[in-house]
Protein backbone atom coordinates (compact mmCIF):
# COMPACT_ATOMS: atom_id res chain seq x y z
CA UNK A 1 0.00 0.00 0.00
CA UNK A 2 2.50 2.61 1.15
CA UNK A 3 5.93 2.62 2.66
CA UNK A 4 4.34 4.40 5.61
CA UNK A 5 1.74 1.78 6.46
CA UNK A 6 3.97 -0.28 8.75
CA UNK A 7 4.46 1.96 11.77
CA UNK A 8 2.80 4.85 13.53
CA UNK A 9 3.71 7.55 16.02
CA UNK A 10 0.95 7.43 18.66
CA UNK A 11 -0.02 10.73 20.28
CA UNK A 12 0.66 11.36 23.93
CA UNK A 13 -2.73 10.96 25.65
CA UNK A 14 -3.86 14.34 26.85
CA UNK A 15 -0.81 15.96 25.25
CA UNK A 16 -0.79 19.23 23.34
CA UNK A 17 0.68 20.27 20.00
CA UNK A 18 1.10 23.50 18.13
CA UNK A 19 -0.81 21.92 15.24
CA UNK A 20 -2.95 18.80 14.91
CA UNK A 21 -3.68 17.81 11.33
CA UNK A 22 -6.77 15.75 10.65
CA UNK A 23 -6.06 13.44 7.73
CA UNK A 24 -2.78 12.20 6.27
CA UNK A 25 -3.47 12.77 2.59
CA UNK A 26 -0.94 14.66 0.51
CA UNK A 27 -2.17 18.10 1.57
CA UNK A 28 -2.03 17.21 5.27
CA UNK A 29 1.51 15.92 4.83
CA UNK A 30 2.56 19.10 3.03
CA UNK A 31 1.18 21.19 5.89
CA UNK A 32 2.85 18.93 8.47
CA UNK A 33 6.23 19.17 6.77
CA UNK A 34 6.12 22.97 6.49
CA UNK A 35 5.02 23.48 10.10
CA UNK A 36 7.49 20.97 11.54
CA UNK A 37 10.33 22.54 9.54
CA UNK A 38 9.34 25.87 11.10
CA UNK A 39 9.83 24.37 14.56
CA UNK A 40 6.19 23.73 15.43
CA UNK A 41 5.13 20.55 17.21
CA UNK A 42 2.87 18.66 14.79
CA UNK A 43 0.63 15.60 15.04
CA UNK A 44 -1.11 14.05 12.02
CA UNK A 45 -4.11 11.82 12.82
CA UNK A 46 -5.05 9.49 9.93
CA UNK A 47 -8.08 7.18 9.98
CA UNK A 48 -6.62 4.58 7.61
CA UNK A 49 -3.64 2.34 8.34
CA UNK A 50 -1.48 4.30 5.89
CA UNK A 51 -0.86 7.88 4.84
CA UNK A 52 -1.40 9.17 1.32
CA UNK A 53 -5.18 9.41 1.00
CA UNK A 54 -6.17 9.12 -2.67
CA UNK A 55 -2.56 9.52 -3.84
CA UNK A 56 -1.26 6.01 -3.16
CA UNK A 57 0.33 3.14 -5.07
CA UNK A 58 -1.18 -0.30 -4.50
CA UNK A 59 -1.01 -3.85 -5.82
CA UNK A 60 -4.74 -4.36 -6.45
CA UNK A 61 -4.50 -7.72 -8.19
CA UNK A 62 -3.79 -10.83 -6.08
CA UNK A 63 -0.33 -12.26 -6.56
CA UNK A 64 0.64 -9.77 -9.27
CA UNK A 65 3.68 -7.50 -8.80
CA UNK A 66 2.28 -4.35 -10.37
CA UNK A 67 2.00 -1.14 -8.32
CA UNK A 68 -0.79 1.01 -9.71
CA UNK A 69 -1.77 4.57 -8.85
CA UNK A 70 -5.15 3.30 -7.74
CA UNK A 71 -7.04 6.58 -7.46
CA UNK A 72 -5.28 9.81 -8.49
CA UNK A 73 -2.70 9.12 -11.16
CA UNK A 74 -1.14 12.18 -12.87
CA UNK A 75 0.54 15.33 -11.57
CA UNK A 76 0.19 18.83 -12.98
CA UNK A 77 -0.70 21.24 -10.20
CA UNK A 78 2.12 20.43 -7.72
CA UNK A 79 4.31 23.57 -7.64
CA UNK A 80 8.04 23.00 -7.96
CA UNK A 81 8.32 25.48 -5.09
CA UNK A 82 6.84 22.87 -2.71
CA UNK A 83 9.08 20.08 -4.01
CA UNK A 84 12.14 22.33 -3.64
CA UNK A 85 11.33 23.86 -0.24
CA UNK A 86 10.49 20.50 1.33
CA UNK A 87 13.46 18.76 -0.31
CA UNK A 88 11.26 15.98 -1.69
CA UNK A 89 12.98 12.95 -3.17
CA UNK A 90 10.46 12.72 -5.97
CA UNK A 91 10.59 12.79 -9.76
CA UNK A 92 8.19 13.39 -12.60
CA UNK A 93 8.54 12.29 -16.21
CA UNK A 94 7.04 14.18 -19.12
CA UNK A 95 4.90 12.34 -21.62
CA UNK A 96 6.15 12.92 -25.17
CA UNK A 97 2.66 12.29 -26.55
CA UNK A 98 -0.10 14.51 -25.23
CA UNK A 99 -3.09 12.61 -26.60
CA UNK A 100 -4.48 10.30 -29.23
CA UNK A 101 -8.14 10.24 -30.22
CA UNK A 102 -9.28 7.43 -32.54
CA UNK A 103 -12.05 8.11 -35.05
CA UNK A 104 -13.71 6.75 -38.13
CA UNK A 105 -14.10 9.00 -41.14
CA UNK A 106 -15.68 7.92 -44.43
CA UNK A 107 -15.72 4.35 -43.17
CA UNK A 108 -11.97 4.29 -42.51
CA UNK A 109 -10.17 4.23 -39.16
CA UNK A 110 -8.14 7.34 -38.44
CA UNK A 111 -7.36 9.51 -35.43
CA UNK A 112 -5.77 12.63 -34.00
CA UNK A 113 -2.29 12.39 -32.46
CA UNK A 114 -1.14 15.43 -30.48
CA UNK A 115 2.55 15.38 -29.61
CA UNK A 116 5.75 14.00 -31.01
CA UNK A 117 6.77 17.39 -32.42
CA UNK A 118 5.00 20.27 -34.13
CA UNK A 119 5.18 18.90 -37.67
CA UNK A 120 3.83 15.53 -36.66
CA UNK A 121 0.92 17.14 -34.83
CA UNK A 122 0.21 19.44 -37.78
CA UNK A 123 0.18 16.45 -40.13
CA UNK A 124 -2.18 14.54 -37.85
CA UNK A 125 -4.68 17.42 -37.80
CA UNK A 126 -4.55 17.61 -41.59
CA UNK A 127 -5.01 13.84 -41.89
CA UNK A 128 -8.12 13.97 -39.72
CA UNK A 129 -9.74 17.18 -40.94
CA UNK A 130 -8.40 17.63 -44.46
CA UNK A 131 -6.79 21.02 -43.85
CA UNK A 132 -4.55 22.94 -41.45
CA UNK A 133 -7.32 25.23 -40.22
CA UNK A 134 -8.01 23.29 -37.01
CA UNK A 135 -4.32 23.02 -36.18
CA UNK A 136 -3.84 26.77 -36.48
CA UNK A 137 -6.91 27.32 -34.31
CA UNK A 138 -5.46 24.82 -31.80
CA UNK A 139 -2.18 26.73 -31.67
CA UNK A 140 -3.93 30.07 -31.12
CA UNK A 141 -6.24 28.69 -28.43
CA UNK A 142 -3.50 27.02 -26.42
CA UNK A 143 -1.18 29.99 -26.78
CA UNK A 144 -3.92 31.96 -25.03
CA UNK A 145 -4.33 29.42 -22.23
CA UNK A 146 -0.54 29.18 -21.94
CA UNK A 147 -0.28 32.91 -21.28
CA UNK A 148 -2.95 32.61 -18.58
CA UNK A 149 -1.14 29.64 -17.03
CA UNK A 150 2.13 31.56 -16.77
CA UNK A 151 0.38 34.38 -14.93
CA UNK A 152 -2.11 32.51 -12.74
CA UNK A 153 -0.20 29.42 -11.58
CA UNK A 154 2.37 31.34 -9.46
CA UNK A 155 -0.50 32.98 -7.53
CA UNK A 156 -1.71 29.65 -6.13
CA UNK A 157 0.94 29.69 -3.39
CA UNK A 158 0.55 33.41 -2.69
CA UNK A 159 -2.13 35.15 -0.61
CA UNK A 160 -5.42 35.19 -2.49
CA UNK A 161 -5.71 37.99 -5.02
CA UNK A 162 -9.04 39.74 -5.46
CA UNK A 163 -10.92 39.09 -8.68
CA UNK A 164 -9.78 42.43 -10.08
CA UNK A 165 -6.17 41.85 -9.03
CA UNK A 166 -6.18 38.51 -10.84
CA UNK A 167 -7.80 40.10 -13.88
CA UNK A 168 -5.03 42.69 -14.02
CA UNK A 169 -2.45 39.93 -13.62
CA UNK A 170 -3.93 37.99 -16.54
CA UNK A 171 -3.81 41.25 -18.56
CA UNK A 172 -5.72 39.77 -21.49
CA UNK A 173 -9.38 40.70 -21.85
CA UNK A 174 -10.10 38.03 -24.47
CA UNK A 175 -8.65 35.32 -22.25
CA UNK A 176 -10.51 36.65 -19.22
CA UNK A 177 -13.81 36.62 -21.11
CA UNK A 178 -13.26 33.10 -22.49
CA UNK A 179 -12.16 31.49 -19.23
CA UNK A 180 -13.76 33.53 -16.46
CA UNK A 181 -16.98 35.03 -17.83
CA UNK A 182 -18.54 32.98 -20.64
CA UNK A 183 -19.29 29.25 -20.70
CA UNK A 184 -16.24 27.53 -22.19
CA UNK A 185 -18.50 26.01 -24.84
CA UNK A 186 -18.78 29.43 -26.50
CA UNK A 187 -15.03 29.67 -27.10
CA UNK A 188 -14.75 26.02 -28.13
CA UNK A 189 -17.45 26.45 -30.76
CA UNK A 190 -16.08 29.78 -31.98
CA UNK A 191 -12.51 28.47 -32.21
CA UNK A 192 -12.97 24.99 -33.69
CA UNK A 193 -15.16 23.51 -36.42
CA UNK A 194 -14.40 19.79 -36.14
CA UNK A 195 -16.57 17.88 -33.65
CA UNK A 196 -13.74 15.59 -32.54
CA UNK A 197 -11.30 18.46 -31.99
CA UNK A 198 -13.94 20.35 -30.03
CA UNK A 199 -14.46 17.32 -27.82
CA UNK A 200 -10.77 16.85 -27.10
CA UNK A 201 -10.57 20.48 -25.95
CA UNK A 202 -13.72 20.25 -23.83
CA UNK A 203 -12.62 17.15 -21.88
CA UNK A 204 -10.38 19.24 -19.64
CA UNK A 205 -13.53 21.02 -18.44
CA UNK A 206 -15.25 17.78 -17.44
CA UNK A 207 -12.72 15.73 -15.46
CA UNK A 208 -14.60 14.85 -12.28
CA UNK A 209 -17.06 17.66 -13.07
CA UNK A 210 -20.63 16.90 -14.12
CA UNK A 211 -21.53 19.82 -16.35
CA UNK A 212 -22.49 20.77 -19.87
CA UNK A 213 -20.26 22.93 -22.08
CA UNK A 214 -22.75 25.79 -21.65
CA UNK A 215 -23.57 25.35 -17.95
CA UNK A 216 -24.36 28.88 -16.65
CA UNK A 217 -22.70 28.08 -13.29
CA UNK A 218 -19.31 27.95 -15.11
CA UNK A 219 -18.33 24.88 -13.07
CA UNK A 220 -16.87 23.55 -16.31
CA UNK A 221 -14.77 26.72 -16.74
CA UNK A 222 -13.27 26.38 -13.29
CA UNK A 223 -12.40 22.75 -13.99
CA UNK A 224 -10.91 23.71 -17.37
CA UNK A 225 -8.82 26.47 -15.80
CA UNK A 226 -7.20 24.15 -13.26
CA UNK A 227 -6.43 21.63 -15.98
CA UNK A 228 -4.63 24.11 -18.24
CA UNK A 229 -2.62 26.15 -15.71
CA UNK A 230 -0.64 23.35 -14.03
CA UNK A 231 3.05 24.09 -13.66
CA UNK A 232 2.52 27.27 -15.67
CA UNK A 233 2.27 25.10 -18.80
CA UNK A 234 -0.72 22.80 -18.38
CA UNK A 235 1.43 19.69 -18.84
CA UNK A 236 0.33 16.52 -17.01
CA UNK A 237 3.30 14.44 -15.90
CA UNK A 238 3.81 10.88 -14.72
CA UNK A 239 5.02 10.35 -11.10
CA UNK A 240 7.97 7.97 -11.13
CA UNK A 241 7.07 5.04 -8.89
CA UNK A 242 3.38 5.98 -8.96
CA UNK A 243 1.47 8.45 -6.81
CA UNK A 244 2.60 6.66 -3.67
CA UNK A 245 6.14 7.80 -4.37
CA UNK A 246 5.01 11.40 -3.87
CA UNK A 247 3.11 10.79 -0.64
CA UNK A 248 5.88 8.57 0.73
CA UNK A 249 8.34 11.41 0.04
CA UNK A 250 6.01 13.84 1.81
CA UNK A 251 5.65 11.52 4.82
CA UNK A 252 9.45 11.21 4.96
CA UNK A 253 9.80 15.01 4.82
CA UNK A 254 7.25 15.51 7.58
CA UNK A 255 8.73 12.84 9.85
CA UNK A 256 12.32 13.94 9.32
CA UNK A 257 11.29 17.47 10.31
CA UNK A 258 9.83 16.14 13.56
CA UNK A 259 6.12 15.66 12.81
CA UNK A 260 4.35 12.67 14.39
CA UNK A 261 2.21 10.61 12.00
CA UNK A 262 -0.41 8.48 13.75
CA UNK A 263 -2.24 6.11 11.40
CA UNK A 264 -5.27 4.11 12.49
CA UNK A 265 -6.52 7.12 14.46
CA UNK A 266 -9.98 8.36 13.47
CA UNK A 267 -10.86 11.89 14.60
CA UNK A 268 -14.31 12.04 16.22
CA UNK A 269 -14.78 15.73 17.00
CA UNK A 270 -13.05 19.09 17.25
CA UNK A 271 -13.91 21.58 20.00
CA UNK A 272 -12.48 25.08 19.72
CA UNK A 273 -12.87 28.33 21.63
CA UNK A 274 -10.98 30.21 18.94
CA UNK A 275 -7.71 30.20 20.83
CA UNK A 276 -7.25 26.58 21.88
CA UNK A 277 -8.75 23.40 20.51
CA UNK A 278 -9.29 19.84 21.67
CA UNK A 279 -9.31 16.96 19.20
CA UNK A 280 -10.94 13.65 20.16
CA UNK A 281 -9.96 10.45 18.37
CA UNK A 282 -10.51 6.70 18.40
CA UNK A 283 -7.92 4.08 17.51
CA UNK A 284 -8.53 0.93 15.49
CA UNK A 285 -8.67 -1.17 18.66
CA UNK A 286 -11.41 1.05 20.09
CA UNK A 287 -9.38 3.18 22.51
CA UNK A 288 -10.38 6.83 22.71
CA UNK A 289 -8.32 9.86 23.63
CA UNK A 290 -7.91 13.60 23.21
CA UNK A 291 -5.09 15.96 22.37
CA UNK A 292 -4.88 19.71 22.63
CA UNK A 293 -3.85 22.02 19.80
CA UNK A 294 -3.27 25.69 19.17
CA UNK A 295 -4.33 25.11 15.55
CA UNK A 296 -6.24 22.31 13.86
CA UNK A 297 -5.80 21.80 10.13
CA UNK A 298 -8.45 19.63 8.52
CA UNK A 299 -7.27 17.63 5.50
CA UNK A 300 -10.78 16.35 4.83
CA UNK A 301 -13.90 17.53 3.03
CA UNK A 302 -15.98 20.54 4.08
CA UNK A 303 -18.73 18.04 4.98
CA UNK A 304 -16.36 16.18 7.30
CA UNK A 305 -15.20 19.47 8.81
CA UNK A 306 -18.80 20.43 9.59
CA UNK A 307 -19.48 17.03 11.16
CA UNK A 308 -16.40 17.31 13.38
CA UNK A 309 -17.14 20.84 14.57
CA UNK A 310 -20.94 20.52 14.78
CA UNK A 311 -21.48 23.22 12.17
CA UNK A 312 -24.13 23.31 9.45
CA UNK A 313 -22.90 21.15 6.57
CA UNK A 314 -22.49 22.64 3.09
CA UNK A 315 -24.53 21.53 0.09
CA UNK A 316 -24.01 17.83 -0.68
CA UNK A 317 -21.23 17.11 -3.16
CA UNK A 318 -21.47 14.60 -5.99
CA UNK A 319 -18.71 12.87 -7.91
CA UNK A 320 -19.12 11.91 -11.55
CA UNK A 321 -16.40 9.53 -12.67
CA UNK A 322 -15.72 5.83 -13.23
CA UNK A 323 -12.12 4.89 -12.44
CA UNK A 324 -10.88 1.62 -13.93
CA UNK A 325 -7.48 0.02 -13.32
CA UNK A 326 -6.20 -2.74 -15.59
CA UNK A 327 -3.12 -4.86 -16.18
CA UNK A 328 -2.53 -6.18 -19.71
CA UNK A 329 -0.34 -8.96 -21.07
CA UNK A 330 0.26 -6.68 -24.07
CA UNK A 331 -1.11 -3.46 -25.52
CA UNK A 332 -3.93 -4.07 -28.01
CA UNK A 333 -3.44 -3.42 -31.70
CA UNK A 334 -5.32 -0.43 -33.17
CA UNK A 335 -7.56 -0.33 -36.23
CA UNK A 336 -5.71 2.87 -37.15
CA UNK A 337 -2.44 1.28 -38.28
CA UNK A 338 -0.79 4.67 -38.83
CA UNK A 339 -0.24 4.97 -35.07
CA UNK A 340 1.84 2.69 -32.84
CA UNK A 341 -0.14 1.59 -29.75
CA UNK A 342 2.92 2.43 -27.64
CA UNK A 343 2.45 6.06 -28.67
CA UNK A 344 -1.35 6.09 -28.67
CA UNK A 345 -1.58 4.85 -25.08
CA UNK A 346 1.41 6.84 -23.76
CA UNK A 347 -0.61 10.06 -23.75
CA UNK A 348 -4.32 10.48 -23.06
CA UNK A 349 -6.33 8.10 -25.24
CA UNK A 350 -9.77 9.68 -25.74
CA UNK A 351 -12.76 7.40 -26.25
CA UNK A 352 -16.23 8.58 -27.31
CA UNK A 353 -15.28 12.15 -26.45
CA UNK A 354 -16.50 13.95 -29.53
CA UNK A 355 -18.26 17.20 -28.72
CA UNK A 356 -21.69 15.82 -29.61
CA UNK A 357 -21.01 12.58 -27.75
CA UNK A 358 -20.08 14.47 -24.59
CA UNK A 359 -23.28 16.53 -24.78
CA UNK A 360 -25.42 13.43 -25.35
CA UNK A 361 -23.79 11.54 -22.46
CA UNK A 362 -24.35 14.49 -20.14
CA UNK A 363 -28.00 14.80 -21.14
CA UNK A 364 -28.63 11.09 -20.55
CA UNK A 365 -26.94 11.10 -17.14
CA UNK A 366 -28.76 14.31 -16.14
CA UNK A 367 -32.02 12.50 -16.95
CA UNK A 368 -30.99 9.65 -14.64
CA UNK A 369 -29.84 7.15 -17.27
CA UNK A 370 -26.32 5.71 -17.65
CA UNK A 371 -24.86 7.05 -20.92
CA UNK A 372 -25.34 4.59 -23.77
CA UNK A 373 -22.02 5.74 -25.25
CA UNK A 374 -19.91 6.50 -22.16
CA UNK A 375 -16.99 8.91 -22.73
CA UNK A 376 -13.67 8.06 -21.14
CA UNK A 377 -9.93 8.49 -21.41
CA UNK A 378 -7.06 6.08 -20.86
CA UNK A 379 -3.34 6.24 -20.36
CA UNK A 380 -0.58 3.72 -19.81
CA UNK A 381 1.64 4.63 -16.84
CA UNK A 382 4.07 1.79 -17.44
CA UNK A 383 5.09 3.09 -20.89
CA UNK A 384 6.59 6.17 -19.24
CA UNK A 385 7.57 4.52 -15.96
CA UNK A 386 8.10 0.75 -16.41
CA UNK A 387 9.52 0.54 -12.87
CA UNK A 388 6.00 0.15 -11.44
CA UNK A 389 6.03 -3.38 -12.89
CA UNK A 390 7.95 -6.24 -11.34
CA UNK A 391 10.93 -7.37 -13.46
CA UNK A 392 9.18 -10.50 -14.70
CA UNK A 393 6.14 -8.55 -15.91
CA UNK A 394 8.16 -5.87 -17.66
CA UNK A 395 10.28 -8.45 -19.47
CA UNK A 396 7.16 -10.20 -20.77
CA UNK A 397 5.69 -6.96 -22.15
CA UNK A 398 2.96 -6.39 -19.56
CA UNK A 399 1.46 -2.88 -19.32
CA UNK A 400 -0.93 -1.03 -17.02
CA UNK A 401 -3.96 0.91 -18.21
CA UNK A 402 -5.82 3.56 -16.25
CA UNK A 403 -9.27 4.59 -17.48
CA UNK A 404 -11.19 7.64 -16.27
CA UNK A 405 -14.86 7.73 -17.29
CA UNK A 406 -16.85 10.97 -17.51
CA UNK A 407 -20.51 11.82 -16.89
CA UNK A 408 -21.23 9.01 -14.43
CA UNK A 409 -22.68 10.92 -11.45
CA UNK A 410 -23.10 9.15 -8.13
CA UNK A 411 -26.90 9.29 -8.41
CA UNK A 412 -26.82 6.71 -11.21
CA UNK A 413 -25.47 4.05 -8.85
CA UNK A 414 -27.78 4.67 -5.89
CA UNK A 415 -30.49 2.10 -6.66
CA UNK A 416 -28.46 -0.88 -7.96
CA UNK A 417 -24.78 -0.11 -7.61
CA UNK A 418 -23.15 -3.27 -8.92
CA UNK A 419 -25.49 -3.73 -11.88
CA UNK A 420 -25.04 -0.15 -13.08
CA UNK A 421 -21.29 -0.31 -12.54
CA UNK A 422 -21.03 -3.48 -14.59
CA UNK A 423 -23.30 -2.09 -17.31
CA UNK A 424 -21.24 1.09 -17.59
CA UNK A 425 -17.96 -0.78 -17.57
CA UNK A 426 -19.15 -3.06 -20.35
CA UNK A 427 -20.42 -0.14 -22.45
CA UNK A 428 -17.20 1.81 -21.88
CA UNK A 429 -14.96 -1.06 -22.93
CA UNK A 430 -17.18 -1.66 -25.98
CA UNK A 431 -16.46 1.91 -27.09
CA UNK A 432 -12.74 1.21 -26.77
CA UNK A 433 -13.05 -2.11 -28.59
CA UNK A 434 -14.64 -0.32 -31.55
CA UNK A 435 -11.23 1.25 -32.25
CA UNK A 436 -9.12 -1.84 -31.57
CA UNK A 437 -8.05 -4.58 -33.97
CA UNK A 438 -8.50 -7.13 -31.16
CA UNK A 439 -10.77 -7.20 -28.09
CA UNK A 440 -9.30 -5.70 -24.95
CA UNK A 441 -10.46 -8.79 -23.05
CA UNK A 442 -7.94 -10.87 -25.02
CA UNK A 443 -5.13 -8.66 -23.71
CA UNK A 444 -6.08 -8.62 -20.01
CA UNK A 445 -3.70 -10.35 -17.63
CA UNK A 446 -5.06 -12.66 -14.94
CA UNK A 447 -4.29 -12.67 -11.23
CA UNK A 448 -3.06 -15.54 -9.08
CA UNK A 449 -6.62 -16.90 -8.89
CA UNK A 450 -7.23 -16.72 -12.64
CA UNK A 451 -9.42 -13.61 -12.58
CA UNK A 452 -9.01 -10.82 -15.16
CA UNK A 453 -6.87 -7.96 -13.82
CA UNK A 454 -9.49 -5.22 -13.96
CA UNK A 455 -11.22 -3.23 -11.21
CA UNK A 456 -13.77 -0.44 -11.50
CA UNK A 457 -14.39 2.24 -8.86
CA UNK A 458 -17.57 4.32 -8.89
CA UNK A 459 -18.16 7.57 -6.99
CA UNK A 460 -19.90 5.56 -4.26
CA UNK A 461 -16.84 3.29 -3.97
CA UNK A 462 -14.67 6.37 -3.46
CA UNK A 463 -17.07 7.70 -0.84
CA UNK A 464 -16.84 4.38 1.03
CA UNK A 465 -13.08 3.81 0.62
CA UNK A 466 -11.74 7.35 0.97
CA UNK A 467 -14.57 9.32 2.65
CA UNK A 468 -14.89 11.54 -0.43
CA UNK A 469 -18.35 13.16 -0.18
CA UNK A 470 -20.48 11.71 -2.95
CA UNK A 471 -17.24 10.39 -4.44
CA UNK A 472 -16.31 13.92 -5.54
CA UNK A 473 -12.56 13.91 -6.25
CA UNK A 474 -12.39 17.65 -5.53
CA UNK A 475 -14.50 17.39 -2.32
CA UNK A 476 -16.86 19.98 -3.80
CA UNK A 477 -17.16 22.16 -6.91
CA UNK A 478 -13.83 23.81 -7.70
CA UNK A 479 -13.51 27.48 -6.80
CA UNK A 480 -12.10 30.37 -8.76
CA UNK A 481 -8.50 31.10 -7.70
CA UNK A 482 -9.34 34.47 -6.20
CA UNK A 483 -10.75 35.77 -2.93
CA UNK A 484 -14.00 34.17 -1.71
CA UNK A 485 -16.18 35.46 1.10
CA UNK A 486 -15.11 34.00 4.44
CA UNK A 487 -12.08 32.15 3.07
CA UNK A 488 -9.55 34.60 4.49
CA UNK A 489 -6.19 35.71 3.17
CA UNK A 490 -5.05 32.21 2.15
CA UNK A 491 -8.37 30.59 1.22
CA UNK A 492 -8.29 28.13 4.13
CA UNK A 493 -10.11 29.90 6.97
CA UNK A 494 -13.29 28.63 8.62
CA UNK A 495 -15.63 30.29 11.09
CA UNK A 496 -13.40 28.95 13.89
CA UNK A 497 -10.31 31.18 14.02
CA UNK A 498 -7.86 28.39 14.82
CA UNK A 499 -9.42 25.65 12.66
CA UNK A 500 -8.29 25.72 9.03
CA UNK A 501 -9.34 23.70 5.99
CA UNK A 502 -6.26 22.29 4.24
CA UNK A 503 -7.91 19.74 1.92
CA UNK A 504 -9.14 19.83 -1.65
CA UNK A 505 -12.27 21.77 -0.62
CA UNK A 506 -10.23 24.86 0.26
CA UNK A 507 -10.08 27.73 -2.20
CA UNK A 508 -7.51 26.71 -4.86
CA UNK A 509 -7.90 23.09 -3.81
CA UNK A 510 -8.53 20.07 -6.02
CA UNK A 511 -6.07 17.81 -7.78
CA UNK A 512 -2.75 16.58 -6.43
CA UNK A 513 -1.19 19.95 -5.75
CA UNK A 514 -0.25 20.37 -2.09
CA UNK A 515 -1.44 23.96 -2.50
CA UNK A 516 -4.08 23.92 0.29
CA UNK A 517 -1.57 22.25 2.62
CA UNK A 518 1.04 24.90 1.83
CA UNK A 519 -1.45 27.73 2.21
CA UNK A 520 -2.85 26.48 5.53
CA UNK A 521 0.70 26.21 6.87
CA UNK A 522 1.42 29.76 5.71
CA UNK A 523 -1.75 31.00 7.44
CA UNK A 524 -0.60 29.40 10.71
CA UNK A 525 2.95 30.74 10.40
CA UNK A 526 1.65 34.24 9.70
CA UNK A 527 -0.57 33.96 12.76
CA UNK A 528 -3.64 34.41 10.62
CA UNK A 529 -6.77 32.48 11.41
CA UNK A 530 -9.75 34.82 11.56
CA UNK A 531 -12.16 34.62 8.62
CA UNK A 532 -11.78 38.33 8.16
CA UNK A 533 -8.01 38.23 7.81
Amino acid sequence: MSAHAAHTDPPSPGGAYDAVIVGGGHNGLVAAAYLARAGRSVLVLERLDHTGGAAVSTRPFAGVDARLSRYSYLVSLLPHKIVRELGLDFRLRTRTISSYTPAERSGRPTGLLVGGGEERTRHSFARLTGSEREYEAWRRFYALTGRVAERVFPTLTEPLPTREELRRRVDDEEAWRILFEEPIGVAVEESFADDLVRGVVLTDALIGTFADAHDPSLAQNRCFLYHVIGGGTGAWDVPVGGMGALTDALADAARSAGAHLATGHEVLRIASDGGEAEVAYRTRDGREGTVGARHVLVNASPQALAALTGDTPPEPAEGAQLKVNMLLKRLPRLRDTAVDPREAFAGTFHIAEGYGQLAAAHAEAAAGRPPAVPPSEIYCHSLTDPGILGPGLAERGYQTLTLFGLHTPARLFAADHDAVRDELLGATLAQLDAHLAEPLADCLATDAEGRPCIEAKTPLDLERDLALPGGNIFHRALSWPYAQEGAGRWGVQTRHPNVLLCGAGAVRGGGVSGVPGHNAAMAVLEGRGDPGD
